[in-house]
């Protein structure tokens, strides 16, 4: 009856069913949570669009990302540019010439350098572990300060048992430019991720509430081939053991005030504050009128077989058992995975619609 059946109405799912249609496929998509979008969701709420599973912020450099995104919605120009607490005084994030200053005083790029040098790590090979990472790229202070008790509540481990991959993505520089993102291309969607994700997915049929796991045959026999972007642990029923991810739990209220924190994003750094940060959602709308602001604090918790999974966790021992998982799906012909889940790997939103543009290609 269809082509691909799509299990997952995410970014990857969406990208690779609106990618399928437009080249004259017929596709179903299912989901088993009651809306569209994944992860990107986010609800109209008194004027304010509210990132229901964490902030998130489009970003890229390739024009055709940007364009393929731009077909079904405008962009606005918000910039990411979070503070950091810690201790009770603010320091601007990505670590730049404003951090510096905050942190020693310094007022050049010559003297943060000289600070910076003072108190990095010397290795003569590659970090092994995040705090490797971190102290042989910024150095004692800053690691300790904004780094090291972050960490620890954000991946629920202390940072020597982290790869040191997770912390290269955190930029430094050595400019006055507190813009998280290099990228050319910036923003959100001006009428938030779902109106975004729905007109990605319009003329495709879609079904809500839908247990891919619970009429698995039945569901596979509708369709030539199976896209899935779920765990990909769970698809061949935890044959190896289970993967571990990193999970949140979110505490929303409403606040009878305009402003709240003055930006979108506060970090908490220190190790007594149960909470990674503080979002304030009208502020990823410049000029949002709304008279009153919904505030999401956003914690850490433990892993447990019903939570949400967010990140993977690429350790060494995680790694190792996704690799048995990987030589699996290879060997699974009829089935195509894709995104963070089905190939364990953390994803930015521009990098999970090349993939699912690159799975497209390869397969038609």
């Amino acid at each position: 009856m269809y082509d691909y059946l799509i299990v997952g109405a995410g970014l990857f799912g969406a990208t690779f069913a609106r990618l399928a249609t437009d080249a004259g496929k017929k596709c179903l998509i299912i989901d088993k949570r009651n809306h569209i979008a994944g992860n990107c969701y986010t609800k109209h709420e008194m004027d304010i669009d509210v990132h229901v599973y964490g902030p998130h912020i489009f970003h890229c450099n390739e024009k055709k990302v940007w364009d393929f995104v731009n077909r079904f919605s405008e962009f606005n120009n918000f910039r990411n540019s979070p503070i950091a607490i810690h201790q009770d005084k603010a320091y601007s994030l990505p670590f730049n010439m404003y951090t510096f200053n905050q942190m020693w005083g310094v007022k050049t790029p010559e003297e943060a350098v000289a600070k910076i040098e003072s108190q990095r790590l010397k290795l003569d090979r590659e970090p092994l572990n995040l705090e490797e990472q971190a102290l042989s790229l910024v150095g004692h202070d800053i690691y300790h300060t904004l780094i090291k008790d972050y960490t620890k509540k954000q991946w629920k481990k202390d940072p020597k048992e982290l790869p040191a991959s997770i912390i290269k993505r955190l930029p430094v520089r050595l400019t006055w430019d507190n813009n998280y993102f290099n990228d050319k291309y910036q923003g959100i969607p001006e009428n938030g991720y779902t109106a975004m994700f729905e007109n990605m997915l319009d003329g495709i049929e879609v079904r809500l509430g839908v247990d891919y796991f619970k009429n698995k045959k039945e569901l596979n026999d509708l369709a030539g081939k199976v896209v899935f972007t779920g765990k990909v642990d769970e698809f061949f029923d935890y044959r190896f053991g289970e993967l571990e991810y990193r999970t949140l739990e979110f505490q929303t209220e409403v606040h009878d005030a305009e402003n709240v924190q003055g930006n979108a994003v506060v970090n908490y750094s220190d190790a007594n504050v149960p909470w990674t940060r503080i979002i304030e959602h009208k502020h990823f709308q410049p000029g949002n009128k709304s008279k009153k602001s919904l505030v999401t604090r956003e914690i850490p918790a433990e892993w447990k077989d019903d939570s949400v999974p967010y990140y993977p966790i690429g350790n060494t021992e995680n790694s190792a058992l996704y690799k048995k998982y990987e030589k699996l799906a290879k060997e699974c012909e009829s089935v195509v995975f894709g995104g963070r889940l089905a190939e364990y790997k953390y994803y930015d939103m521009h990098q999970i619609i090349i993939s699912a543009m690159n799975k497209f290609e390869s397969i038609n």
